[in-house]
């Protein structure tokens, strides 16, 4: 894999993980523009990393979606009858699917990807008042 590859792989992946992160961020969540943007790139550099070495990216795909499911669940709250942090947990969870699909090459698909979840949170607010 060429290096301006690789670093067009590294800015596409923070840029649309940044994008998802502007929305939360906007809306003061707990995780915005950069918390989304590294998850996103860090997901994108590990999968082209282990490409590199191993060519066979399903073995740190797995190791992402591990550690970000504890992230996430870091995110999570219990608050007296409340639970919040759920969509922050989701999204992040999707955002490091998104770096994935960029570190193998899927650009279409995670640029898709991005603007579902975009929609999904906006007409998600809306619907839910």
């Amino acid at each position: 894999m060429l290096e301006t590859e690789i670093i067009t792989k590294l800015i596409l992946s923070a840029v649309l993980g940044m994008i998802i992160g502007l929305e939360r961020q906007l809306h003061k969540k707990p995780a915005g523009l950069r918390e989304h943007g590294l998850v996103c790139m860090g997901s994108a550099l590990f999968t082209i990393v282990s490409l590199s070495f191993i060519g066979d990216a399903s073995r740190i795909a797995s190791g992402v979606v591990t550690g970000i499911g504890f992230l996430g669940a870091g995110t999570i709250l219990h608050l007296k009858d409340k639970v919040v942090g759920l969509t922050t947990a989701a999204e992040l969870w999707v955002v490091a699917a998104i770096g994935l699909a960029v570190g193998i090459g899927l650009y279409t698909i995670a640029t898709i990807t991005t603007i579902l979840v975009l929609l999904m949170l906006v007409s998600g607010r809306y619907v839910e008042k």
